[in-house]
């Protein structure tokens, strides 16, 4: 269930241990670097109660892929039966040259196994530059912290300050947005189409023109039973594009099950976000997924690209021709702005939003 409960307020010892580790500049990967055999007391997170989810191996259920090779009706289907269950697919065949997700892959990678002296330049909670290189956004008000570093740019609608963003991964992300925007925008059309309206309909919302990157990097974990790469969470905007490298570690949740995602070389990771299912009235669904911490010595690499609405100040909620007296609207209208507001003034752990906006009956 999700956590309804006000995080609780650091103790003075674990707020100093957050602290000097923030202040540091260093990261999970500087931990790892200086050959920790165990993790700090404040990356634990407490055992799931019983019965807890578990991943089987040869599970019946896995994530779907998609060939983008197959004629379009079928890649309609295709795409709205995966959107509809389990709220994520992998595509392959797609229009993305490989070449141009391993240079951003290999970009980010490349920066954070650069010198500690040249990363902590870069260290920071500040976007106001629209980039951030830091250790969990929600490093002070989780419960406890995950096992990885993130590189975070503000795409659109305002560039970050280019000059900014590590030089080692500039070209390469900049170059990135274009791609993932090109399959942001074909996939927009082939989910509009699944659910029976016009093609242009959530580009006409502007849900392709608030852009974020997130760039995780999961370095090798000592005790990675203790902890999360990254908390069970559903992504709060309308469309996830995700590439990364070929380490496993991401799962999703299918009814009580947490499903493994296996890395397909070239292949894109697409997730219906919590917005996408209030604007289909619940037809497509935004799931929890979660990283585990990294067992291996090889990173675990990710890029993900948040596709927003680029409208602030509009309301959001139901499309008006996916509602009848058949089929009322189970979500009520809000303002972007309120949304995201309250996204991020919680820690990143579990589905709420959809909750909160949800008509009771």
């Amino acid at each position: 269930m999700p956590n309804s409960e006000p995080n609780p307020i650091p103790n003075s010892d674990r707020l100093e241990q957050l602290k000097q580790f923030d202040e540091s500049k260093t990261g999970v990967k500087g931990l790892v670097d200086k050959g920790l055999t165990t993790i700090p007391t404040f990356f634990i997170h407490q055992s799931e109660p019983d019965p807890k989810p578990k991943t089987r191996p040869g599970y019946k259920h896995s994530i779907p892929v998609v060939d983008f090779s197959a004629p379009r009706s079928k890649i309609v289907e295709q795409v709205h039966n995966a959107s509809t269950t389990l709220g994520f697919f992998q595509i392959i065949n797609h229009s993305i040259h490989v070449q141009a997700i391993n240079k951003v892959v290999n970009s980010i990678k490349a920066f954070n196994e650069q010198e500690d002296e040249v990363k902590m330049k870069y260290y920071s909670r500040d976007m106001s530059r629209g980039v951030a290189y830091s250790t969990n956004f929600d490093l002070y008000n989780s419960k406890a912290a995950s096992w990885r570093d993130t590189l975070q740019l503000k795409l659109a609608p305002t560039p970050p300050e280019w000059e900014h963003v590590p030089e080692v991964c500039r070209e390469a992300a900049a170059e990135w947005d274009k791609e993932a925007v090109k399959i942001g925008e074909e996939l927009m059309g082939l989910l509009c189409e699944g659910l029976g309206v016009k093609e242009d309909r959530l580009k006409e919302l502007s849900c392709l023109d608030a852009r974020v990157m997130a760039a995780h990097y999961y370095p090798y974990c000592p005790q990675p039973e203790l902890t999360k790469g990254l908390t069970p969470h559903t992504d709060p905007g309308v469309l996830t594009v995700l590439v990364q490298n070929e380490m496993t570690g991401l799962q999703v949740k299918f009814e009580e099950d947490w499903v493994d995602l296996e890395p397909i070389p070239g292949a894109i990771v697409i997730n219906i976000g919590d917005i996408l299912q209030i604007i289909s009235n619940d037809e497509y669904k935004s799931v929890e997924h979660r990283v585990l911490a990294n067992p291996f010595q090889e990173p675990r690499v990710s890029v993900a690209i948040f596709f927003n609405p680029g409208q602030r100040e509009n309301l959001y909620g139901p499309l008006p021709e996916l509602i009848s007296d058949e089929k009322p609207a189970v979500y009520r209208e809000f303002m972007f702005n309120d949304y995201m507001g309250r996204f991020f003034s919680k820690e990143l752990d579990g589905k709420t939003l959809t909750n909160y906006y949800r008509i009771s009956n």
